[in-house]
């Protein structure tokens, strides 16, 4: 738990929306779990109780509140921190694993045996993996139930349960109402079979048109499209496709998903908070890095700064090696004929957006041919794919970082820039300083800072552990120059002109 039984009744007693998702208040008189923030009068003090999860809460007895709807709100910022056991294993509870290979397939990838899982996962959430995913479901479930007109059975399926009468308990157990009860008069807008209309919540501020903006600077033509503010892309799911249109809200991300496969619903939605870094923590990394003054004015122009994440991985690793040492324009001009010589054409065309990123195998097999430019790093790009094809490398946002980077430089054209920036991307590791990157550097000495990569390294060691966070905001002065200030910053060290590694 991100805070203390009495820092959490103080949250609770002060309706701080801060903490909403970061734990979970109970309530013994009334059998009730709520968010932090919920309206509801503040019980007694004896009669709170904490958790870490609304599955720890459930395995408690306590149902949902109908007030404030404690499930719906971003997820715990822990996650994004804790490289552990529990935190890797959430990340993959969360893409549904668990209901497609059972608590035995989500040890196998996370190396561990299925009894030492479920004992770690209790201890640290108290929950198991079935308690968690059990959760995860009942969640998927609702938003179907609120924003669809499909049938209770197809809800059912789409969201993992077992039987109609599993779907029925759960939902009555959980929120305290039954199915027909929860959709009421919330029909949701007859547009298609698998259309989903959603709103992803956020932690304010947040920086969506940033993350955006970066998105749309290395948007691939047939892949993703960006237009008057909404971004576009398709995705390949566990049991199909789709395509998730994203476009910024108030304090909420407006998302239309378009599934193949309705089962697929929990798996994008968790990818696409990831993309966006919708769980992060903004009061704690902007208070770290506007404590820098040579940072402070670019943390304020841009309050609830994200990181991009990424929907699979391995179009991240293929974009990070294709775009080394090359500018973000070419770098996109390559990639984009990799999507149209080898993605596959999409059942269901969204606008511009018409196909998916190529498969490992596909890459495999004909990247080398396909790839313009250095053949070294057409082969790199193939040995990837025929790594992660043949099983021998695995990409996931379940992946122990140090294990990953090692796993990654194993192969040749991979280096340390690479595997940081995979490691950034894919797992959302919060403290990641691409110091070799040129475009950072050119940015950091926009602001007086060390443009030298062991300088700026040294520098930065302030900024931990949100390293990740301050290189977005070297990024964007690279792009778009330095915040105005009343004070220019000067250097602090000579500029040394190093390459990207």
């Amino acid at each position: 738990m991100l805070v203390g039984t009495e820092d959490a009744f103080r949250a609770v007693a002060a309706r701080d929306a801060r903490f909403d998702g970061c734990f979970i208040h109970a309530v013994r008189s009334t059998g009730i779990y709520c968010r932090p923030s919920c309206p509801a009068r503040t019980p007694k003090r004896a009669n709170s109780e904490f958790y870490p999860t609304a599955a720890a809460a459930q395995s408690a007895g306590y149902r949902a509140c109908r007030r404030c709807l404690p499930d719906a709100v971003p997820g715990s910022p822990e996650w994004d921190l804790r490289a552990d056991l529990a935190g890797r294993a959430m990340r993959l509870i969360s893409d549904g694993v668990v209901d497609r290979c059972g608590v035995q397939g989500l040890a196998d990838q996370l190396g561990y045996s299925e009894r030492h899982l479920t004992r770690v996962l209790t201890s640290e959430l108290g929950a198991g993996p079935l308690g968690l995913a059990r959760a995860n479901r009942a969640h998927a479930a609702r938003v179907l139930i609120e924003t669809t007109d499909i049938s209770f059975s197809d809800v059912a399926f789409a969201a993992g349960f077992a039987s109609l009468r599993q779907f029925n308990d759960t939902m009555r157990e959980i929120f305290g109402r039954t199915p027909t009860e929860l959709r009421g008069h919330k029909r949701g807008t007859p547009s298609g079979a698998g259309t989903v209309h959603l709103r992803l919540p956020f932690r304010t501020p947040c920086d969506i048109a940033g993350v955006l903006r970066f998105l749309a600077r290395r948007a691939l033509a047939g892949l993703e499209e960006f237009d008057d503010g909404t971004y576009t892309r398709s995705l390949r799911l566990p049991h199909g496709t789709a395509t998730a249109a994203l476009r910024p809200a108030d304090k909420h991300v407006a998302c239309t998903l378009r599934l193949s496969d309705l089962r697929d619903l929990g798996s994008a939605v968790a990818r696409l908070r990831r993309l966006l870094d919708l769980d992060a923590d903004p009061v704690a990394i902007d208070e770290v890095l506007g404590s820098d003054p040579l940072l402070r004015g670019s943390a304020a122009r841009s309050p609830g700064v994200r990181v991009p994440g990424a929907v699979d991985g391995l179009e991240i690793v293929v974009r990070a090696v294709i775009g080394q040492q090359i500018s973000v324009a070419a770098a996109r001009a390559t990639t984009e004929r990799l999507v149209t010589e080898l993605g596959e054409p999409l059942p269901h065309p969204d606008g511009g957006v018409t196909r998916l990123f190529p498969t490992a195998e596909a890459l495999a097999e004909h990247a080398a041919a396909a790839l313009p430019g250095p053949r070294r790093r057409a082969e790199t790009v193939r040995d990837v794919a025929v790594a992660v094809a043949g099983g021998q490398l695995a990409l996931h946002a379940g992946r122990d970082e140090a294990e990953l980077r090692e796993d990654l430089e194993r192969i040749r054209g991979v280096g340390p820039w690479t595997s940081s920036y995979v490691a950034m991307r894919v797992l959302g590791a919060p403290d990641v300083l691409l110091s070799g990157d040129l475009a950072l550097r050119r940015g950091a000495g926009l602001l007086g800072i060390p443009e030298n990569p062991t300088a700026l390294a040294a520098h930065a060691k302030r900024w931990s552990p949100w390293r990740s966070y301050a290189g977005v905001l070297l990024w964007e002065n690279a792009s778009t120059g330095p915040p105005a200030s009343p004070e220019p910053a000067t250097r602090q060290e000579p500029f040394e002109d190093w390459e990207s590694s």
